[in-house]
This record gives structure tokens, sequence and C-alpha cells, in this order.
């Protein structure tokens, strides 16, 4: 057994049964032992960005991680953005870089380049194996790291050589901790905080914004006349009918200012303190009101349903205190298409058990309300900024759960980024329903250009903003990728649309052009 076949039997061996790929020649070995190994489903990409989105989606669905094989320090680098954004979303990954053979890389060949120097800042974990005869071990422990709550991004870096010379066999996964539980002395500070009387509200992420750790929180809301928010985006959250309502803190500084501005004590359950997505001239950085106190009860990898229900104990809270979101359907809307009309007709459509990938930036802020009342259903966001991440994202969600349909809300300047996604969707018939909203330019940057100030715009700073000219053609582009696509300018078409492409076992695109 070489090392390759090692490493491969480690993973599949540690629950790692999932390996998105794009290589090269270097990790020709590696490709080998994936062909030979029983228990690898291996998913080619056609862009790194797509592989590392994808491994994204997939973990956040699956609850554990996926592989990932990229070819050396430029296909390293061609999938950093969305190793970032999967790094802010706490994501369980494990990447697996090709590298030139030991003795190689002394003479600097074309392709050479310092792979650990690009892996650092989006990787809690980087080694090189050095040696065939641990690379099962290497292996070993990266699935170990990246396991570890609440997921972490591991790198593992794999010279040509170690992958062809013999090794000894695969290795066992060392064990992987739980979430810790929290100390009693949190729980009486916070109870203490929602007995004050001061208006209070409990900010959530993580483990928290799931269906019955979310149930808890809203007990304690109700029994103690707190509010619930969650981060402006979330890694996963579990809403529709049924289930405990919570709304994000906007986007828009003003707009999260007056959000926060009622509470004079924050709560945060696994949550980062409230911050501006971005600084402005003249408005804070931090967005919790003046005077207000900010107290944690939970860090994101600690046991956030134990703190809350020890939490909801300490108050009083019963189950079935929790107020739950009602059924409901928005009317049906007819005519132009507006940010507001597609979240009407998005509300008429969502189906029980979709997974939402949310990469609709400015257009989709006022999605919630609308769709709020649909049947129970899981809403990602792009945790790290960086867009090109929604199609990936749709893409890896949709193979870790393919009994459940996934709808990807995409802008058309997002979208092209990654574009490439579609291809992987259409090869595996992916359950994917993407959604292009295009409105045919970078449109959150116009209105940034008024926040940061920059007065007068001309037409060269409008030109840098602006996708027309020529408009970007997403129904031939997905016709080219292999799946099918329509394009629709109003309400009607929209939701007929939708209700055709809902029905497909498949991908399925409509540019919905505003």
């Amino acid at each position: 057994m070489n090392g390759a076949e090692s490493l491969v039997r480690t993973l599949v061996r540690g629950g790692v049964d999932v390996c998105f790929t794009n290589p090269g020649t270097s990790e020709m070995h590696f490709v080998a032992a994936l062909d030979k190994v029983d228990g690898m489903n291996c998913l080619l990409c056609l862009f790194e960005g797509v592989v590392t989105g994808a491994a994204d989606g997939y973990a956040r669905m699956a609850g554990k991680p996926a592989s990932t094989l990229l070819h050396l320090g430029p296909g390293l680098g061609n999938a950093v953005a969305n190793l970032h954004n999967a790094r802010k979303a706490d994501t369980p990954m494990i990447n697996i870089v090709g590298e030139h053979a030991t003795y190689h890389i002394e003479h600097d060949a074309p392709l050479t380049a310092d792979i650990e120097g690009i892996a650092r800042p989006v990787s809690h974990w980087v080694k090189t194996s050095r040696d065939s005869r641990t690379v099962a071990a290497d292996a070993a422990e990266a699935i170990a790291t990246a396991s570890a709550p609440p997921g972490q991004i591991a790198t593992l870096i794999l010279p040509a050589n170690t992958a062809w010379e013999d090794s000894d066999g695969p290795a066992e996964v060392p064990a992987i901790p739980r979430r810790a539980t929290i100390a009693d002395d949190a729980i009486i500070a916070a109870a203490r905080v929602l007995r004050s009387g001061e208006p209070t509200v409990l900010m959530l992420a993580g483990q928290a914004l799931y269906e019955g750790t979310l149930n808890l929180a809203g007990c304690i809301a109700a029994k103690t006349g707190a509010g619930l928010i969650s981060q402006g985006a979330n890694a996963r959250l579990q809403r529709g009918a049924g289930r405990v309502a919570v709304n994000r803190i906007p986007f828009s500084v003003d707009q999260a200012l007056e959000v926060l501005a009622p509470y004079r004590n924050i709560i945060l359950v696994g949550a980062k303190p409230p911050v501006a997505f971005f600084a402005y001239p003249g408005k804070p950085s931090r967005l919790e009101a003046e005077g207000c106190r900010i107290h944690r009860l939970c860090e994101l990898g600690e046991d956030a349903e134990d703190a809350l229900a020890r939490l909801a104990e300490a108050v009083g809270a019963k189950p079935g205190d929790a107020q739950v979101q009602q059924a409901f359907r928005p009317d049906l809307p007819k005519g132009a298409l507006t940010a507001e009309t597609i979240a009407a007709v998005l509300g008429n459509v969502l189906p029980e058990g979709a997974i939402i990938a949310d990469e609709s930036v400015s257009v989709g802020r006022g999605f919630f309300p609308m769709t709020a009342g649909t049947p129970p259903h899981d809403w990602l966001n792009n945790m790290g900024g960086s867009i090109g991440l929604g199609m990936p994202l749709a893409t890896g969600a949709a193979v870790a759960c393919p009994d459940r349909k996934v709808i990807c809300l995409e802008g058309d300047g997002s979208g092209m980024y990654t574009l490439q996604a579609l291809w992987t969707q259409a090869r595996a018939n992916l359950d994917v329903t993407t959604v292009v909203l295009a409105n045919r330019s970078y449109a959150i940057l116009r209105g940034e250009l008024t926040r940061v100030g920059a007065e007068n715009p001309g037409r060269k700073a409008l030109d840098m903003l602006d996708l027309s000219r020529p408009n970007l053609d997403w129904v031939q582009m997905a016709n080219g990728m292999g799946v099918e696509a329509v394009r629709v300018d109003d309400c009607e078409g929209f939701y007929k649309a939708m209700v055709a492409g809902l029905a497909v076992k498949g991908p399925y695109l409509v540019e919905v052009v505003m």
C-alpha cells in the first residue's frame, strides 16, 4: 500500500466519504487511490473556488467534514476566497493539497510555491507530510482537528513521493472532543440579567439556531420578555412554520443601530458582539446602544443546547412556552419584479425541507418576512462576505441532502465568480434550483458609494459597478453547462418558472431580470 492509498483509507475509516476535486499531475497517485478504494464519493469541480465552496455547503448540512483535492500552491490560491468564507462559518473541512516531490522542490520548477504560507491564513491546522509512512497518521490528525467543535479547516500538504512510496497502512482517528459545557457562573449571571427588568436580547449563532435549541431560546424569551436576534449572516438557520422565528441584525448600520437601540443588555449565545460589516465615515463600528452591556453565555464551540436548557430552568421557563411562527403564504403578486415581489413569490413556492443557499446580496435583505411562514426549511448565508459562494454552497448542500430540494438565491455579479458549479450540478444531477437575480449591476456597491461619502460619481466610477454592455445571458451560460434554464421578467413568469423548476429532479436555473 502506498501513502496515497493509506490516506484515502484513513479518510474513509474516519467517516470522511466525500471529496470535491480539481487535481493535477502531483496528485495522480491520490486520484488512483480514490479510484481503488471503495466508499469515497468523488465530484469533479472545474474551478477550485467551487471545490471549497461545495465542501462548505456539504459540511454545514452533513454535520461532518468533506475532503478537497487541490493542485499545488496555485490551486490552493484559487480556492482561498471560499476557504475564507468557510473559516468564518466555522465549517469542518479537510484540504489535501498536492506538492512537488520533496527532492524536486529545490529546483524551483514553475509551479513551486509556499503552500504552507498560502494555507495558514485560511486554515486552523497546516501540515506537510514528510514521509509516506506518516501520511496516514497525518490524515487522522487532520480529521480530528477538522471535526473538533465548532469546526475547523485542516490543510494537509502531500508531496508527490509521499503519495507513491510505501506506507504502513491506514491510521486510527484520535478521539474527537465533545462540546464543552459551560460553568454554572455563566448561567447564574445570565439569569440575573434576564430577571433585572432591563430590556435584554439574546443574540444567537451556530448551534443555537437549530430547531430544538432555538425552541429553548424561545421559551426563555417568552418567560422573561427578552428579545431574540441572530447575527446578520448565519451558517445554518432553521426557520419556517412551527419553529421559533428569529430576525437578523440588518446590514445597514443605521437600521442595525435602530434595532438594537432599545436594549440595555445583549446576551451572546455562540455569537460575536455586533459590529458593522464595514467602517463608514461618522458611524460607529460597534452596533450596540451606548451604555448597553455585553454578556456571554457560551462560546460558539461550547454546548449551547445544554446552556439554554439550564438557563431555561434557572428562569422558570417551561417546555411549550415558546411562541412559534404560524403558517402563512403571502398574496401572490403580479406585474413588475422588485425585491418585495420576488420575496412574495418565494413565499408562495418554498417547499417543506428546502435548503436555501442565499447569496442574494442587496436584493435579498428583505426576503425573511415574506418567507417566515413557509414550511420548515434551512437558510444558509455567506459568513465571510467574499462573493462567489452561493452556487458552490448549494452544490455541496445537495450532495449532503439528496432527498431535499436546494434553492440557490444568487446575484448575477456574485454568480459570475463560480458559475462552473452549474456543470458539477449537471454532471451529478444535483437537485438545485438556482434563481439568478439579474439587476445587471453590482447594486450593493452603488449604495456603498453613498454610504462611504464618495460624492458625485461620474461615468468611470459608475461603469465599474455596471454589468451591462453586454448583458450577461444566464440562460445561455446555464445551457452551456448542461442546465435547463428560463428567463423571466414579471411576477407571473417567475411564479410559473419556480413551479416548473421545483418539479424537476435535478438542476434548473431561473434568470430573474429586474
